[in-house]
C-alpha cells in the first residue's frame, strides 16, 4: 500500500494480481458490449427534411417495426413480441403446474366429491362463458385486421367489443362464485352450494385455477381498454400495429388456457 501511495511500482505478486484483474475486467467489458449489441432496440431514426430548411425543428421519427433490419438472433420480430412470447411461455408453465397438481390430487383421492359439495359446477352456464371468450378472440382478430388496414373506427369498435366480452366473463365468474346476479340467474353461487375454499382438494384447486385465470382475464380486459383509448388518440395509424398485435397475443393465450381449464375442471365427470 505504501508503494502505491508513494508512486513506486508495486511488488511482483501485487503486479501479477493486478494484471489478472485487469485482463478479467477487459473480458467482462467485451462480453457486456456484445450483449448490448444483441439486445439493443433495432430502431432506426430518420431526420425529417433537409438540414437547411428544417434545422429549427430537428424532429425525428421512428420507422415502423416491420421495416427494422433483421436481427441475427431474432429475425424481424420486435423486442416487445419476443418479450411477450417469453412471458407467455413462463405463464403457460405456471398453468401447466396447476393442472398437473390438480390431476395428481384428483387421481390419488379416494373420494373426490366431499359430502355437502355440488356434484357439478354448472356446465351449461360455464359453456356460455367459454363461447363468449371464443367470440372475443374473433373480435380481437377483427380489431387487429382493422388496425393493419389503418381503419381506426373499426379497430376501436372491435376493441371495445372485445373488452366488453372480458367484462361479461368476469361478471359471469362473480355469479358462479358468489351469486352476484342471482336475481337474473336464480342461483346463489357455488359457495352457497357448499363448495368452500379449503374444505377439500376439489374446492381449493377449483378456486385456485379458475381465479388465477380470472386474474388474467381482468388484466387482459384492462389491457384491451388501454389499447382502445390509445387507438382513439390515433397512436396506431400508419402501420404502427405492433402494440395491438401484442395485446392480441396475450388475449388469445388467455382464451386458449380457458379451453384447457374448462375441459379438465368442468367436463371430466366426477
Amino acid at each position: 500500500m505504501e508503494s502505491w501511495a508513494l508512486g513506486r511500482p508495486p511488488c511482483g505478486a501485487c503486479a501479477a494480481q493486478f494484471s489478472v484483474v485487469r485482463e478479467r475486467t477487459r473480458r467482462l467489458v467485451a462480453l457486456y458490449g456484445q450483449l448490448i449489441l444483441r439486445v439493443a432496440p433495432r430502431k432506426v431514426r430518420v431526420l425529417e427534411g433537409s438540414m437547411g430548411s428544417h434545422a429549427a425543428d430537428d424532429h425525428h421519427h421512428e420507422l415502423p417495426f416491420d421495416q427494422w433490419p433483421e436481427d441475427k438472433w431474432t429475425g424481424s420480430a420486435s423486442l416487445g413480441k419476443i418479450g411477450m412470447w417469453v412471458f407467455l411461455l413462463s405463464d403457460a408453465l405456471t398453468f401447466a403446474g396447476f393442472l398437473i397438481a390438480y390431476g395428481i390430487l384428483r387421481g390419488g383421492s379416494e373420494q373426490w366429491v366431499m359430502p355437502g359439495e355440488p356434484q357439478e359446477f354448472g356446465i351449461n352456464f360455464t359453456a356460455g362463458l367459454t363461447f363468449l371468450l371464443i367470440c372475443s378472440s374473433v373480435t380481437m382478430v377483427m380489431a387487429y385486421a382493422a388496425t393493419v388496414e389503418n381503419d381506426r373506427k373499426s379497430a376501436l369498435r372491435w376493441l371495445l367489443v372485445t373488452g366488453m366480452c372480458g367484462v361479461l366473463f368476469l361478471c359471469g365468474q362473480a355469479q358462479e362464485y358468489f351469486g352476484t346476479f342471482a336475481v337474473l340467474f336464480h342461483h346463489h353461487g357455488l359457495i352457497a352450494d357448499g363448495l368452500i375454499f379449503g374444505n377439500s382438494h376439489r374446492a381449493s384447486t377449483f378456486y385456485l385455477i379458475t381465479a388465477f385465470h380470472g386474474l388474467h382475464v381482468l388484466t387482459g380486459t384492462v389491457y384491451i381498454f388501454v389499447m382502445a383509448f390509445r387507438t382513439y388518440l390515433g397512436k396506431y395509424e400508419g402501420g404502427n400495429y405492433n402494440h395491438i398485435e401484442l395485446c392480441g397475443l396475450f388475449w388469445h393465450f388467455v382464451d386458449l388456457v380457458w379451453i384447457l381449464v374448462f375441459t379438465f375442471i368442468y367436463l371430466i365427470p366426477a
